[in-house]
């Protein structure tokens, strides 16, 4: 599947007579809101892990040099925790452009804190788009971090301001913290 995703996007859901619909942030979507919402809640979804698996080459890297940010994986048994939004149905034209690069919308319940479940929409990045860059050792995602940057900015800030939004909300993320502390290292070094 092609990396640009706009116009696929746009035919996936039917907003005819919506009026607002709840989208799953579990990446940047937690800390650069640059759209309308009319409500933002934390949630958490289930059966999904976070993961630096998606490659940038809009955001936080170039095509010859991408970046990593996250996607979400399929893991019975997990628990995602990110932030919702309430938002109208246009906001979508400003996000699937934002979201491009490999990202579909797909149908998911979100759970909030308060145990009440809601249907919702999340952008996935799935293994079978040009960007998708997969697995690799935390030390290898760590140095590939550090050393791109994109028209959005250095990908190692995409992954700071991501593990200290993370511990705002009180999510355990074991992979975003562990490749903190890698980059960490990896910075360190070079100093």
């Amino acid at each position: 599947m092609s990396a640009n995703t706009i116009e696929h996007n746009r035919t996936r859901q039917n907003f005819d007579g919506v009026s607002s619909i709840w989208l799953f942030g579990y990446g940047s979507l937690i800390y650069k809101v640059d759209f309308p919402f009319l409500e933002r809640r934390p949630a958490s979804i289930r059966g999904w892990e976070r993961r630096f698996w998606q490659g940038s080459h809009d955001h936080r890297g170039t095509p010859e040099a991408p970046g990593r940010v996250v996607t979400l994986i399929q893991s019975p048994g997990a628990v995602c925790k990110g932030m919702a939004y309430r938002v109208s149905p246009k906001v979508f034209e400003h996000l699937d452009v934002r979201e491009k690069n490999g990202y579909l919308r797909f149908a998911t319940t979100l759970t909030f804190e308060d145990g009440s479940h809601r249907e919702g929409l999340v952008y996935i990045a799935t293994e079978d788009n040009e960007a998708f860059l997969g697995h690799a050792p935390d030390a290898d995602i760590a140095r590939q971090i550090a050393s791109a940057s994109g028209p959005s900015g250095p990908n190692a800030e995409y992954l700071l301001r991501l593990a200290d939004s993370l511990r705002k909300l009180g999510a355990d993320c074991p992979h975003t913290f562990a490749l903190e502390h890698q980059l960490r290292s990896v910075t360190s070094d070079k100093a």
